[in-house]
């Protein structure tokens, strides 16, 4: 498992101190929720991806062959969804959990925007 990936309960590490509870949220009314496998890793895994983005641009500066830049846009792509999926792995297993364990309502409403989430992410 990477460190993208949430424990699972019973597995590993727990959400950090207010993971999957709101807190204040910055415009829009929405909660601010933590992530429970670390905020880090998401930073640490999206810089890596800034940096292949810019390696494609040095690639297409360059001239270098088209199919090979293909190729590596192919891996960059690939890497923004491994942070997506981290990233929703995590809502379910903290933030939903949490919402149905304080009400049916709130589950419902949770697992309602995570069907929202899905539906818009599969439109790409």
């Amino acid at each position: 498992m990477t460190a993208l990936t949430a424990a699972r309960p019973g597995q590993g590490a727990a959400p950090q101190a207010g993971a999957g509870g709101p807190t204040a949220g910055a415009g829009g009314g929405r909660p601010r929720r933590r992530y429970a496998s670390g905020k880090a890793d998401y930073l640490s895994r999206l810089r890596k991806i800034e940096g292949q983005v810019r390696g494609l641009q040095k690639m297409a500066d360059a001239g270098t062959y088209c199919p090979d830049v293909v190729i590596q846009v192919a891996s960059v792509t690939r890497a923004p969804q491994e942070v997506s999926v981290g990233l929703l792995t995590d809502h379910l297993h903290s933030c939903v959990v949490n919402a149905a364990r304080a009400s049916e309502d709130d589950g419902q409403a949770s697992l309602g925007e995570v069907a929202a989430t899905i539906r818009q992410v599969i439109r790409l």
